[in-house]
């Protein structure tokens, strides 16, 4: 199978998760996904498979030659999409040899993916470009990572000629909503020397820095009275709930932050006069400035409950990963190897760090350094999301790479 009939099958299966999921998966749709990789596995000859309750699918792919001596290597990518801009119903079509100009995706609804806006556009003249409808996302995040991993084991399946060693496969769950499939890896069957994880990243882009991340539950408790009587006795939550936005740092949020600058994101929003709640985003690379970022929430409800009265306003933060270069940096080859795969594959690695997460920073920090490598997407968790064909095909070959590099 061609990786581009591989991505369009895969982006046609709605595997939109949900927020604030009461179970794992949060969307039994994901499982669809899982159940059509489990067969094209057993096609390449895979027996070691489990798909488990919580929609994780396990694979390994067992070294081909004797007295190997190479490393257990994991891949891993997520099968949900964001429930951002849906995923159902979607319509990928392919824009052949891209001309480098304004591509219209929906004539009707007057939909355009503007060169200008998007430069990055400007690299792939020339390319077979996938795009959506304008509608909805396209699902390359991360399904264009699960399509690259999946096209490497048929290659090794169609050539057994060319040595590997082990091989483990991490198929994940909920990524987008944070709950982090490998929050839950079991362990007796991925648990490789270190792994990659290809997730939403343009064409050379490695990635082995992340941020420290938390999420911060506010809760605002007002009192509501009628308008007309209530002078010196209503606390409206809505009000307080803005005053506490306000006072978080204008210029900290992700519209004024890039490379290595920290945020607190607002992202949820909601209530009346009597209860308003909201959700925020932590993040910051350095684990002082994390500290100090939780810390400032707990600053801001203290004050308004000092001026408000007590238990008006009350935060809830937790911790959801941890920079992950604290894991890699000791195994500083693993990213060597990255770069030299990337590069005998005819395309140039660059490294940037990752303003936000993956399963790797979580299976990171569980003992298996997992960097991030690209997997040839832009625009993700919008309508103007798109792929290359040939950067898929690019990485799929960097990864053959990588895996014959540890087996000489």
């Amino acid at each position: 199978m061609k990786i581009k009939d591989r991505f369009l099958e895969y982006v046609k299966i709605d595997t939109e998760s949900a927020y604030n999921p009461t179970s794992t998966p949060s969307t039994e749709t994901q499982r669809d996904l899982a159940v059509l990789l489990e067969k094209q596995l057993k096609e390449m000859g895979v027996t070691d498979i489990c798909i488990t309750d919580e929609c994780c699918l396990y694979a390994k792919v067992e070294a081909n030659y004797e007295n190997c001596n190479a490393p257990k290597i994991g891949f891993c990518a997520h099968m949900d999409t964001t429930p951002e801009l849906t995923g159902k119903n979607v319509k990928p079509r392919i824009v052949e040899n891209y001309d480098g100009k304004d591509i219209v995706l929906n004539e009707e609804a007057g939909i355009v993916m503007e060169r200008e806006k998007f430069e990055h556009l400007g690299l792939y003249v020339g390319d077979d470009l996938i795009v959506t409808d304008g509608t909805t996302l396209l699902g390359a995040d991360d399904k264009a990572g699960i399509s690259e991993i999946m096209q490497t084991l048929e290659y090794f399946h169609e050539h057994p000629e060319v040595k590997h060693g082990e091989l483990q496969i991490f198929f994940t769950p909920d990524e987008e909503i944070g709950c982090y499939g490998a929050n839950i890896v079991d362990k007796t069957k991925f648990n490789p020397d270190f792994a990659y994880t290809l997730d939403a990243c343009g064409l050379g882009e490695i990635s082995y820095e992340c941020f420290n991340a938390a999420s911060a539950d506010i809760t605002v408790n007002g009192v509501n009275i009628h308008p007309g009587l209530s002078k010196n006795k209503m606390k409206n939550a809505i009000l307080i709930a803005n005053e506490f936005v306000n006072m978080i740092p204008a210029a900290e949020t992700p519209a004024h932050t890039e490379m290595y600058e920290g945020y607190y994101h607002v992202f949820e929003f909601n209530g009346g006069v009597e209860l308003t709640t909201m959700r925020c985003y932590i993040r910051d690379f350095d684990r002082n400035g994390f500290e100090n970022r939780k810390a400032q929430m707990q600053h801001i409800a203290d004050f308004l409950n000092h001026k408000y009265g007590e238990n008006t306003v009350s935060v809830k933060v937790e911790d959801t990963y941890y920079n992950m270069a604290e894991q890699i940096t000791p195994n500083i080859e693993i990213i060597e190897a990255m770069k030299e795969g990337m590069e005998k594959a005819g395309f140039e690695p660059y490294v940037i760090p990752m303003r936000g997460g993956t399963d790797g920073s979580v299976l990171s920090q569980n003992g298996i350094p997992t960097p991030n490598m690209c997997d040839g997407s832009h625009n993700c968790h919008g309508r103007y999301e798109y792929v290359s064909i040939q950067s898929m095909e690019k990485i799929t070959n960097a990864i053959v790479n990588i895996v014959t590099h540890f087996a000489k």
